[in-house]
């Protein structure tokens, strides 16, 4: 459950850090747009009970009332070569959300958050020894996001 001291992380730090601003994300292509479309619906199918913490919906800008300590989530994660990848959608279909999280035993955790309609909204790493949380720059956002895109459509491919 390392994963979850790095989702609290970056919600505490995020909270506390401004970043500055950051140039907007590319435009979705089609690809992505299906390969969105895919793993949300495999993960409405498959995903187990999850939950998303108001201070990481916050920090995300997942809309949520005042009342919510937590959203419900629909997520699945996978641990290969020492990389945990977790990949969440909101339960409830009035929100559009997914959002991407990988570990990497480096001390890095990055996260992606995206919507079906619009694609990639953010992309932060984490380095929770350092307590730090940085905005990716959009060129290496993109990147990095496409390869966790390929990495779920080839999950999704041997399930």
């Amino acid at each position: 459950m390392q994963w979850l001291v790095g989702i609290a992380m970056l919600g505490a730090s995020l909270a506390v850090q401004s970043a500055p601003a950051q140039p907007a994300l590319e435009q979705l292509t089609r690809v992505e747009a299906g390969e969105l479309r895919s793993i949300a619906g495999w993960l409405r199918l498959h995903g187990k009970e999850g939950y998303v913490g108001a201070d990481v919906a916050d920090a995300m800008g997942i809309p949520r009332q005042a009342s919510e300590d937590m959203l419900e989530a629909r997520q699945r994660g996978f641990r290969s070569e020492n990389i945990l990848r977790i990949a969440q959608i909101s339960a409830d279909d009035r929100r559009d959300f997914i959002l991407f999280m990988v570990q990497s035993p480096d001390d890095q955790v990055y996260f992606y958050f995206s919507t079906v309609r619009e694609g990639l909204k953010k992309a932060f790493v984490s380095i929770p020894s350092r307590n730090l949380v940085m905005p990716l720059d959009r060129l290496d956002a993109e990147l990095r996001f496409r390869q966790e895109l390929r990495y779920w459509e080839e999950r999704i491919e041997i399930r």
